[in-house]
């Protein structure tokens, strides 16, 4: 069976190429909204994070229709971080679009998404989008994506793949460079006949791999996947297990069944061959599972998903101020929520240590594991977590290491202090070209050599320089890195931060608090020039005499503090140091608290 009706399509491109909005121009061309609807800008972007960000963190499914076709469309992430999100979706799909920057051309992730497509065979529609930008490159866009599909060995279809103009900002799109777009139709034409339509046999028995799980309080546990064969009704009986017999197969009723139509999600009461679908009733379902006919289970293979890179711990929070703003403090509240968001996230890692109050936590990057940080202190949790670290490996006795493929856009001005920087972080420069007015730089460095540099990065080009990376793969050892060149002010004792003491220790570093701030001993209250820690009283108040001089606590100047966020204090922290992460504060604290006890084991 043909389904001349439907096509599956995937939008993949790396991050800011301007996919979702690329969607709502398809959404509203595809008669999704009614004429008079408003209609939020990144309509797909549904997560406060997301919009906060202006980036894509979760695959969203969602459908528009031309001519009678149903489309059905996944917006998937473009930071090389939620990668495991676009290689289980490429799953459900017939064929990608691949979304390329008129200025900046394919970057790293435009590479490693595409990559994961061929492999599967896909068909390819390339679309240069932002072609309205003034620093657009349309002539060379093409031959650059032309070498990319070469690099990484398509075949002759792939490289003859149709080839689009298109600004998905103003809604228009065209099929040669020099003619200004009116509409969407010739990217809508090019879907429709050069994707094809999914096909199986709709008379076997039903044959469904779960390629996403969602989570209902009302409901428990929905999966999401495509029929690859057969139909399947509401009230079905049906047989779930997964192709590595990790667990044995048992039986289960659908209880309902959806389909994306725009946004929403339509119940139905039956779906075909090619169909995206919800699925509610199975407990235990997991992503990777196959969902058969109850008289026939034929499990199919899944896409092995990448190993996680970077690790880091995750432990109850055990500072004086633990249990003042946060809901969830316990360690089985926390242990819920990490093994509840393995549900979900298929490039998580999470893993029980030798004590109850700490678990390991591993995945693509810093920026994978400060989204779910981000998201637990937003929900009510209260927890510390420890720095970074990379997850090496041992290959025949010797130790290998993740190593991150970095593009890097600069002022020229800017060239030689990036070089330096890099240098000293084991980095290799692989390639070095003029890019308009400025330069593109291209490194291989272990990712551990990319811990801490990006705000040291952005000071050293004036905030011009734009840097991507993605995991490239391991390579032997490359030796020591000296991560940070600073120390702590660490704080002398409990109390409340006043003015008098603030300003007696900002003349040692610069401070991350204000006056009337709590701190406890132990807690860093700001960044010491020097490489070793200094500890400071800012509570200490001026003593009080009977000769006054009147306005002389006004003339006390204070710099105004520098305030961090979640991804600086991750950089900034030290391998002694914890991140207290509650829903109102961020503090970074010494994992040993007391200032004496720190300096014994110093002195041993």
């Amino acid at each position: 069976m043909i389904r001349s009706d439907l096509r599956n399509i995937a939008i993949i491109a790396h991050v800011d190429h301007g996919k979702t909005t690329l969607v709502d121009e398809m959404l509203k061309q595809g008669g999704m909204f009614r004429e008079n609807q408003v209609v939020a800008e990144r309509v797909m972007d549904s997560n406060d994070l997301e919009r906060e960000r202006g980036i894509t963190i979760l695959a969203k499914n969602t459908s528009a229709f031309y001519k009678g076709i149903k489309i059905n469309l996944i917006d998937t992430p473009g930071h090389a971080d939620f990668s495991g999100e676009v290689e289980r979706v490429l799953n459900m799909v017939d064929g990608v679009l691949l979304l390329v920057d008129a200025a900046e051309g394919p970057m790293p992730q435009t590479r490693f998404v595409l990559s994961r497509a061929l492999e599967l065979g896909h068909k390819i529609i390339i679309v240069v989008n932002k072609v309205d930008r003034p620093d657009a490159r349309l002539d060379e866009i093409g031959n650059e994506v032309l070498e990319l599909l070469l690099d990484l060995d398509a075949n002759d279809e792939q490289l003859e793949s149709p080839l689009l103009f298109c600004s998905g900002r103003s809604g228009t799109a065209s099929l040669s460079q020099y003619e200004a777009g009116k509409d969407l139709t010739p990217l809508f034409e090019t879907i429709v006949n050069y994707i094809e339509p999914p096909e199986g046999e709709e008379g076997l028995p039903l044959q469904m791999l779960v390629s996403s799980i969602d989570y209902n309080d009302y409901v428990g546990r929905v999966g999401i996947g495509r029929i690859e064969r057969g139909s399947v009704k509401v009230n079905q009986n049906i047989m779930i297990g997964d192709y590595h017999e990790s667990k044995k197969p048992y039986m289960a009723k659908i209880t309902s069944l959806f389909q994306i139509e725009g946004l929403n999600r339509v119940p139905v009461q039956e779906a075909k061959v090619g169909d995206i679908v919800w699925i509610s009733g199975i407990e235990n379902v997991t992503i990777g599972d196959t969902i058969c006919d109850s008289s026939n289970f034929e499990p199919i293979p899944f896409t092995k998903i990448s190993e996680p890179t970077v690790e880091m711990t995750f432990s109850v929070n055990d500072s004086p101020f633990a249990g003042r703003e946060g809901k969830y403090v316990t360690s089985r509240h926390l242990r819920d929520r990490l093994y509840k968001e393995t549900l979900k996230d298929v490039s998580l890692r999470v893993s029980d240590t030798d004590t109850t109050d700490s678990f390991l936590v591993a995945g693509r990057g810093e920026m994978h594991l400060s989204i779910l940080i981000e998201n637990m202190r937003r929900e009510g949790y209260e927890l510390a977590v420890s720095t970074p670290r990379v997850l090496f490996r041992e290959v025949d006795g010797n130790r290998y290491e993740p190593i991150e493929q970095v593009i890097i856009d600069v002022p020229e001005e800017s060239v030689g202090v990036v070089m330096e920087k890099l240098g000293t972080r084991k980095g290799e420069l692989q390639s070095m070209h003029p890019q308009g007015s400025r330069m593109r730089l291209e490194f291989l460095i272990p990712s551990r050599g990319l811990f801490g540099y990006k705000s040291e990065f952005l000071t050293d080009t004036k905030g011009e320089g734009i840097m991507n990376s993605v995991f490239s793969g391991y390579q032997a050892y490359k030796g020591d890195i000296m991560r940070r060149n600073t120390g702590s002010l660490v704080s002398h004792e409990t109390g409340e931060a006043v003015t008098y003491g603030l300003y007696n220790a900002q003349e040692r570093g610069s401070l991350f608090i204000e006056p009337g701030t709590p701190v406890y001993e132990g807690m860093v209250v700001g960044a010491s020039p020097k490489a070793e820690d200094l500890v400071v009283n800012v509570c200490k108040k001026k003593h009080l005499t009977n000769m006054r001089a009147s306005g002389s606590d006004e003339a006390l100047r204070l710099v105004p503090p520098k305030r961090l966020s979640l991804e600086e204090c991750l950089e900034f922290l030290a391998d002694d140091e914890l991140l207290e992460v509650t829903p109102k504060s961020l503090r970074i604290r010494k994992r040993i608290l007391s200032n004496v006890m720190r300096a014994k084991g110093r002195n041993k």
